[in-house]
Formats: structure tokens, C-alpha cells, sequence
């Protein structure tokens, strides 16, 4: 599979693509962590909020959406591929995109057991700074705060 792969704002066309970029990238690399949504819930959140109002970048390849980044002033709040995509290099060229839009510093948060994302953010120069019991999220997963000074 050798298409190339576009990162651009996502508009409303694509809200429900992303949608289902995040749903299969959640079940695939989450099994274990119980989301607090509904698929049809999700798809309303990405339609009504996170498309139209956030700052909401997709990654495009053959005419698909294959990831999904969301920054929210210096957070990058979310970071979803295609389980297919992976380790094919779209995850690093989205931080990449991150890191040059928010050439201060970046923050996020990822779930305790997620410890390929660990293994990724680490790679990318993002430093674990707090642990949680998980009571400050709505899945009420442990979860870590990771952060990236330039």
C-alpha cells in the first residue's frame, strides 16, 4: 500500500469518518478500558463539537480518513489512527504538525495501560509528569500526563 497520506483540517464532511477512525482505533489499542459513550454518542460528539469547534486534523489516504489529532491550545487532546495505519509513520508525522503549531510545549494525556502510546510519546521527546488514579476522567481509567518542551 503505497498511498500517500495528506494531513489537512478536517471539515464537516468528515466529521463522521473521524468518528469511526476514533471508535476502531479506541476498541483496537483500548479493549480494556470501558468508554463512557456510545458509538452514536460519539459520532454526535465528533459532528456537533469536535469538527466544527475544535482544532481537528485528519490524515487522508486514497480518499480515506486514516487518523485524527485534535489540539486544544498547547494540549494535543487526542491522536487516533486507523489500526491499519499504524507504525506507518502518520502518528509521528502528526506530532510533527503538533510540535510546529505549538512550538511552546505540548501536553496530553494518555491511560495507564496504553503502553505502546507510552513507548510512542516517550520516542517523541514527550516526558511523563503525573499519574492518576483516574478519577479526573470520565472512563474513570488511571491515566498520565505527558509533556513535550521544545
Amino acid at each position: 500500500m503505497n498511498t500517500e497520506v495528506v494531513l489537512r483540517r478536517a471539515g464537516g464532511p468528515d466529521a463522521g469518518a473521524v468518528a469511526d477512525v476514533w471508535l476502531r482505533s479506541y476498541s483496537t489499542a483500548l479493549p480494556t478500558v470501558v468508554r463512557a459513550r456510545s458509538d452514536d454518542e460519539v459520532r454526535a460528539y465528533f459532528r456537533d463539537v469536535v469538527v466544527p469547534e475544535r482544532e481537528t486534523w485528519v490524515a487522508a489516504a486514497g480518499g480515506r480518513i486514516v487518523g485524527m489529532m485534535v489540539l486544544a491550545d498547547g494540549l494535543l487532546s487526542q491522536l487516533y489512527l486507523d489500526p491499519a495505519w499504524r507504525g506507518r509513520g502518520v502518528g509521528d508525522r502528526f506530532v510533527a504538525l503538533a510540535k510546529e503549531l505549538r512550538p511552546g510545549g505540548l501536553t496530553l494525556w494518555t491511560f495507564q495501560v496504553n503502553k505502546p502510546a507510552h513507548r510512542f510519546y516517550e520516542r517523541h521527546g514527550f516526558v511523563a509528569v503525573e499519574y492518576t488514579d483516574g478519577s479526573g476522567n470520565e472512563e474513570r481509567e488511571p491515566d498520565v500526563r505527558y509533556v513535550w518542551r521544545p
